[in-house]
């Protein structure tokens, strides 16, 4: 079940990004971007190419400093206490690194290493993500989704309690894509973790995410949960012999409207739409078709970046 944002206020946030900035020369890549993202919850991150998205990230998990700003991750300064809060973390920033000539208990065990984990952390790991029954199989024998799920056990070794994704459900296919998806609801509802994702999937977002932030040239533009951003903007959508007369009796009632592919958008709600129905017939205007439209993560996306595609 879905978070509302009121249930958060009671949790501490497990990352706090504050005031980042970064600027290489004189250029802005990433500037004066916070937020907070709170247990149980999977949060969203959008933007075009260029937008910053990859910067921000890399900040978070301090493979490049910020030039100002700060990271607290689960109560610890990322600067002045970085082996605490990488010990909550979990990532993967762009492709996992696997190596696929050993099985995938091979890589994890070679992983488990480098984190001083213990081997009873790979069992655990691989029935989360479901790869249990192919742990003792090349990697290279792997589909590009299992390639995808094991990358995720890794960064779930040591049980972190912050997850941070950049792009994983890349390049897989409709099958795939649903089994990330609810992998990563899973993590965040039953074990309370929260997972970060940053992906160019706005559809698959909008089904993923309890909250997004829209990222565009270096600034963020919108912070919020999903259902708010993509309900903000309620329209009714109707199909009409006469659409220029059915505007002008719409815009006498103070009903703002607009045209779209040959459609006729009111800004208004379903419960208010029988006396203008009932005045456009009356009026002689066949109407065709009538239904309520919800604005779209993907068309919330476009409205705010003036139309630039995710990258």
């Amino acid at each position: 079940m879905r978070h509302s944002i009121t249930g958060y206020s009671t949790l501490a946030p497990t990352l706090i990004a504050s005031h980042l900035t970064k600027t290489i020369g004189k250029r802005v890549i990433v500037d004066d971007v916070s937020f907070e993202l709170f247990p149980g919850e999977v949060f969203g991150f959008l933007g075009p190419n260029g937008a910053g998205k990859t910067t921000t990230i890399r900040m978070l998990v301090g493979l490049i400093e910020p030039t100002s700003g700060q990271v607290t991750i689960c109560g610890h300064d990322l600067v002045k206490d970085f082996e605490a809060a990488m010990r909550c973390t979990g990532c993967i920033v762009e492709n996992p690194d696997l190596y696929r000539f050993m099985t995938g208990r091979e890589n994890l065990e070679h992983f488990a290493r480098m984190l001083g984990v213990r081997d009873k952390e790979i069992e655990r790991v691989a029935e989360l993500v479901s790869l249990a029954h192919r742990l003792d199989q090349r990697v290279g024998t792997y589909s590009l989704g299992m390639r995808q799920r094991l990358g995720i056990a890794q960064a779930l070794l040591g049980n972190p309690k912050l997850l941070i994704l950049d792009e994983p459900a890349n390049g897989l296919d409709p099958a795939g894509i649903r089994e990330i998806r609810e992998l990563l609801r899973n993590l965040a509802e039953e074990r309370a973790m929260t997972v970060f994702v940053s992906s160019h999937l706005l559809a698959e977002i909008e089904l993923m995410c309890d909250r997004v932030a829209i990222i565009h040239r270096g600034r963020i533009l919108h912070t919020g949960a999903v259902r708010d951003l993509i309900s903000n903007q309620r329209e009714l959508e109707l199909r009409v012999s006469d659409i220029a007369r059915a505007t002008a009796i719409a815009n006498e009632r103070s009903i703002v409207t607009r045209v779209a592919n040959d459609r006729l958008l009111l800004a208004m709600e379903e419960e208010d739409a029988p006396p203008l129905l009932r005045a456009l017939i009356e009026d002689g205007i066949d109407v065709f078709h009538v239904q309520r439209k919800v604005q779209t993560l993907e068309e919330r996306f476009l409205e705010a970046t003036g139309g630039e595609t995710v990258g």
